[in-house]
């Protein structure tokens, strides 16, 4: 159901490649149970890698943006920290943008607390998600989930391009997202965040929303500065 081929992520990429407009790869990375982190994230560089060494004649690779939605957000965050540790010849990546990023911990937060049954990422869901993802044997503090937890390594000297988070008021999520930008902005890096009240988890896939509407103008002033 997740997978790049999925009509809900196919009818989102063409409308990212439509509306930006941008080119846009999607990448068809490994999934758990059956491959757990950092399988994603390995799979995530390989494809940076592939497209260094293979730079498309169709694309500006000089302005690379590495985007990702929900667990894709995670993704992007940690594929971005480990393409920091590579010197690529033709990719520059120009920023990072994790929209609604699925990061947790074993504390429970507030919005944890008050959306717990909400659809698509309740916590009942979401506890069984870290289980089957992060590495046999670890907590929700594991550093994937976790980036700026108690088991996390000092990120200040990390490589990092801007930021652009998006966050929903109606995400159960949205507390450890605005604790991941505390993060990024004590760690000395570029964040800009942008956080609708009224949008659920996912909400971007929705055309017909408003916020759907809202989120592509930053996408394209965030991408495309004047």
């Amino acid at each position: 159901m997740l997978s790049p081929s999925s009509q809900l992520f196919d009818d989102f990429c063409r409308r990212l490649a439509k509306e930006l407009p941008a080119v846009i790869v999607s990448v068809n990375y490994r999934l758990a149970p059956e491959h757990r982190c950092p399988a994603s994230y390995e799979d995530g560089v390989d494809v940076l890698k592939f497209l260094d060494e293979n730079p498309p004649a169709n694309a500006d690779l000089t302005r690379c943006y590495i985007v990702g939605d929900s667990a894709g957000g995670n993704i992007a965050h940690h594929v971005t920290a480990r393409a920091g540790e590579h010197n690529f010849t033709n990719l520059n990546i120009a920023g990072v943008i994790p929209i609604q990023p699925y990061f947790g911990g074993e504390e429970r937060t507030e919005s944890e607390s008050q959306l717990a049954g909400a659809p698509l990422v309740s916590v009942e869901r979401t506890d069984w998600c870290w289980k089957a993802f992060l590495p046999e044997g670890s907590d929700r503090d594991h550093p994937a989930a976790n980036v700026f937890g108690p088991k996390s390594s000092d990120v200040s000297g990390l490589k990092f391009p801007k930021s652009l988070v998006f966050m929903g008021g109606f995400d159960p999520l949205r507390d450890w997202q605005v604790s991941y930008c505390e993060g990024l902005k004590d760690n000395g890096k570029e964040v800009k965040v942008v956080d609708y009240p009224n949008a659920m988890h996912s909400f971007y896939a929705f055309p017909e929303l408003p916020e759907s509407t809202l989120f592509m103008r930053e996408l394209q002033d965030f991408i495309y500065p004047q």
